[in-house]
């Protein structure tokens, strides 16, 4: 089997999202429980990054443990930013964890060199209907005919604001009217220089922030045949201006300030009155003391285009894991629809599994979380590539450069471009 000799870690990718996001998954059939594959006791180990999410994955595996007694799930929690450095190593020494989270940008890499284990055959014996859950997301995770992983979730991306700082600055709240210009309109009135507060939050983040802006100035990051970048482009750098000149215009903290404090953690202190990230961050910002009573969540500014980015996780098993059949059965069981209603009560993140996102809606009643549901309808998918890795480093490369004022954004998103179609020809 081929090992996975290098995968380059890009800090922009957001997995999330962190991101967060997801398609969705495949499910026992109604009334079917997952069924151990045989009666041997095996533990197997199922790796994550997100701790938002860890009580509802822990209520999952517990489920899953009682219909599946002689299986134990251990979860390995290690945070985004460390995670595929890990899962790069543990792929080259041949340790992947049995059952792991994977993104948009790193499944064909993973897939290319034999480090998951398809499950197009596991899917059709047993009946899987992908119909389930949407196309865009089932597609995502599927290389050279073969599907990869069951899709766990998805994200849209929305405008989080400080209603309290709102109030008090008298300015109304965001509303599906808003474009670009009342963004930077209200950002300027909510600055507030002594107070130490800062209207809007405009950190060098791709997925949460001018991935958005780009597609909503009709340009692009990558074209869709995947052969040339987009960031060349007039529209894409009118996309990306628009957050530097919020920098320049003293409406964000520098690029600098946001490097020592995360955008997020700004905002959920108070700092900052709107931050543009993704429904991953609900259950967080619900908990927080600060912001569960004080904030809210409303649909992106309109640009030319009225878009955002969606992505979304997915469940993939290791090729050289011990036990296929019983991760096999785990990993049809988080793509269940009662899987999915377990992540969708606790808020953890909005279920791919079609019929069950409405639960997530009202886990947190004090947001306005229909926004990111509807949003997905309009939205446009996470850019990546074969590759995506290795020129989302150079992304972020640049993007930092042209952020902290040593690059102009023009100058930056043109050398970006030449680079990044330099890799694309090698893929």
């Amino acid at each position: 089997m081929k090992k996975l000799v290098s995968l380059a870690m890009a800090a922009l990718l957001v997995a999330v999202a962190g991101c967060s996001g997801g398609g969705q998954s495949a499910a026992p059939s109604e009334g079917q429980q997952p069924g151990a594959a045989s009666g041997e006791k095996v533990t197997l180990t199922y790796a994550l990054w997100d701790k938002n999410q860890m009580p509802a994955m822990e209520e999952i595996a517990k489920k899953f443990h009682e219909a599946n007694p002689n299986i134990d799930i251990k979860i390995e929690l290690t945070p985004n930013k460390q995670y595929w450095t890990k899962m790069e190593a543990a792929a080259t020494g041949g340790t992947l964890p049995d059952v792991f989270w994977i993104n948009g940008p790193r499944i064909i890499k993973y897939a290319a060199n034999d480090v998951l284990l398809p499950i197009t055959d596991q899917i059709k014996a047993d009946g899987i209907d992908l119909g389930n859950y949407p196309k865009a997301l089932v597609d995502l995770y599927t290389y050279e005919g073969q599907n990869y992983a069951l899709p766990k979730d998805f994200d849209t991306i929305g405008l989080w604001y400080n209603k309290k700082l709102f109030d008090e600055a008298n300015v109304p709240y965001p509303d599906e009217t808003w474009d670009w210009n009342k963004l930077k309109e209200a950002a300027k009135k909510l600055t507030d220089e002594k107070k130490g507060i800062w209207g809007i939050a405009a950190a060098p983040y791709g997925q949460d922030n001018y991935y958005n802006t780009i597609f909503q100035s009709g340009g692009y990051v990558i074209s869709e045949d995947k052969k040339s970048s987009g960031f060349d482009k007039p529209e894409t750098i009118e996309g990306l201006k628009l957050w530097v000149d919020m920098i320049n215009d003293k409406v964000s903290p520098s690029a600098a300030q946001m490097s020592e404090t995360e955008s997020t953690q700004l905002f959920e202190s108070g700092k900052v009155a709107m931050i543009y990230t993704g429904s991953w961050m609900a259950s967080a910002f619900h908990t927080n003391e600060y912001t569960k009573d004080k904030v809210d969540v409303a649909y992106l500014p309109k640009g030319k285009e009225n878009t955002s980015v969606i992505h979304g996780l997915g469940n993939v098993i290791a090729a050289n894991t011990k036990h296929p059949k019983e991760a096999w059965a785990f990993v049809k069981y988080l793509g269940s629809k009662e899987a999915a209603e377990i992540q969708a009560s606790k808020g953890a993140a909005i279920p791919a599994f079609n019929g069950t996102q409405d639960t997530w809606v009202k886990s947190m009643p004090n947001f306005n979380l229909q926004i990111f549901i509807d949003q997905a309808a309009n939205a446009k998918a996470y850019p990546i590539s074969k590759d995506t890795a290795k020129w989302a480093k150079l992304e972020t490369e640049y993007m930092t450069k042209a952020w902290a004022g040593q690059m102009s954004v023009e100058d930056a998103a043109k050398e970006l471009a030449q680079k990044m179609n330099e890799l694309l020809a090698q893929e």
